[in-house]
């Protein structure tokens, strides 16, 4: 085992480390935003993460929901929850499933109390969190103890050739070190099927996956599409940038899984890994902000996007790291971008160089350097919704 780099994190009460300490107000559902919004607006550091479900869900669809919201508020990056629904027994669901951390939680309901009052009970229970979370420090942890997931976003040449292979190159660095890794995006990977089905840790591991995706394609995809995929598998940002059918797509994607690195489960959207420190593939869809939120509710609490043409997603607890190697994109997108290996394409710089500049931007990330994302104030949160409500 490669011994990991050190990193200055927050140790939570159910053994985790986070990297940021934020105190979430969190809607279960849509009617609630207007509420949180409030709190956020009375309690300078409490942090409002609004969204558009939560309402007549049923079956699969409502679990869902239920462990994407109470990972949210479980994250590492979180030190302390308000929690407020229109009803109280939904309510409950996310505060109990959220105090099984062990971190300071609580619930407000607005049905027979009203926005007023619920907006004042809640923002004093919020003012107190902001209390106790400022004292928390920094203490000594080790990239070991770190989740860092993986996505991608408007592909294009330069993906494939140097800021997808980057994020490999950790990934294999860091897989050596014990560190946890996830990637995803199940549709994307058509085309190359074959080979990462061939990385799974067992053949039994390969086979999951591949019945995995065969599920999505089968049950999602074949049913609704019009052309390749939709016509949203290339995008039109991919196409742009010279990525014209979905096979070149899902053999730059594989890129970010390195050389050596096999992933040892498939992860259903927003399930927690739980076999241990490894890589993990969690089934999701190709959208950057729906991605990025089911990997933080699923606990990881930093984020490596490479993207070609430019993507700007954000997220409220996980920082998003943006990783590019177009020239163009650096020159008219700048702000956006956090490590810039375009000088791979130029031969001024190797990729186990580029591996090594994106591994010590997630250590001062993990010590607290602000994202693009972060500093631009991009906020992303998108709940999955798998089928109509009720």
């Amino acid at each position: 085992m490669v011994k990991a780099p050190e990193i200055l994190g927050y140790k939570r009460e159910n053994g985790r480390v986070g990297i940021r300490n934020h105190v979430l107000v969190l809607p279960l559902d849509d009617l609630s935003n207007a509420a949180c919004e409030a709190v956020a607006n009375n309690i300078p550091g409490a942090l409002a993460i609004p969204h558009a479900y939560g309402r007549l869900q049923f079956g699969r669809d409502l679990e869902l929901h239920f462990r994407t919201l109470i990972g949210t508020g479980a994250n590492p990056n979180v030190a302390a929850v308000v929690v407020i629904g229109i009803e109280p027994e939904w309510t409950q669901v996310i505060v109990d499933g959220v105090a099984k951390t062990g971190k300071p939680v609580k619930g407000f309901s607005i049905e027979r109390h009203g926005d007023i009052n619920t907006i004042a009970a809640a923002s004093r229970a919020a003012k107190e969190y902001v209390h106790i979370a400022s004292e928390h420090r920094r203490e000594t942890c080790s990239l070991a103890d770190v989740w860092v997931s993986h996505k991608c976003g408007e592909s294009d040449t330069t993906s494939g050739i140097a800021s997808n292979p980057t994020v490999g190159d950790f990934v294999d660095k860091t897989d050596a070190m014990g560190v946890t890794n996830c990637f995803s995006e199940t549709s994307e990977i058509t085309g190359g099927e074959h080979i990462c089905r061939a990385r799974g840790a067992t053949e039994a591991v390969g086979d999951k996956w591949y019945a995995t995706w065969k599920a999505y394609m089968d049950e999602v995809i074949e049913p609704h599409k019009t052309s390749d995929l939709s016509d949203s598998q290339p995008t039109k940002g991919n196409i742009a940038g010279g990525l014209t059918t979905i096979e070149e797509k899902a053999l730059g994607n594989l890129q970010k899984i390195g050389k050596n690195a096999r992933y040892i489960d498939v992860l259903e959207p927003a399930e927690t890994p739980e076999k241990g420190p490894g890589l993990y593939f969690m089934d999701t869809s190709s959208a950057a902000a729906e991605c990025v939120t089911l990997k933080a509710a699923a606990g990881f609490v930093v984020h490596c996007f490479p993207t070609g043409q430019g993507n700007i997603i954000g997220n409220p607890i996980e920082p998003v790291i943006k990783i590019t190697a177009n020239p163009r994109t650096i020159r008219t997108m700048g702000e956006h971008i956090d490590v810039d290996v375009s000088a791979i394409l130029r031969r001024e710089m190797t990729l186990d160089q580029a591996g090594d500049a994106l591994l010590d931007m997630v250590v001062r990330t993990c010590n607290g350097r602000l994202t693009a994302a972060e500093a631009l104030g991009h906020r992303e949160f998108v709940l999955t919704k798998l089928y109509r409500s009720a």
